[in-house]
């Protein structure tokens, strides 16, 4: 899985949330199940910037968020990330050799009353 949190920084601000990121990236890079991390900015609107982070799985990056050093050296960064959905499951992986497709963890269909398997009746 990968976790992509985007940023709003002002030009002024772009060493200071640099040295945020790295150290960020540290915090989290130590955490069982932390695959690779990187840091970068549009090259067509130069205020926006984002994290990536790849993971094992999951509950890797929802242990690693918990942990104490994490929440001291990460979270004041994510902190600063826009409201909205950052942590995807890798569904197609393209290596440039093989493409792999994998299956979602996610159940495919809601079921509860008045839905019945997610077929739509």
């Amino acid at each position: 899985m990968f976790v992509v949190a985007r940023f709003d920084i002002p030009a002024e601000d772009a060493e200071d949330f640099l040295g945020q990121a790295r150290e960020a990236l540290a915090a989290l890079g130590a955490r069982a199940g932390f695959r690779s991390g990187r840091v970068g900015r549009s090259v067509d609107e130069p205020g926006v910037w984002t994290v990536l982070t790849e993971w094992e799985g999951v509950g890797a990056y929802r242990r690693a968020l918990s942990a104490y050093d994490v929440k001291v050296r990460a979270t004041p960064l994510l902190a600063r990330a826009r409201d909205e959905a950052s942590a995807f499951e890798t569904l197609l992986h393209d290596d440039g050799v093989r493409a792999v497709t994998t299956t979602s963890d996610r159940q495919s269909a809601v079921t509860g009353p008045g839905n019945r398997g997610g077929d739509g009746r």
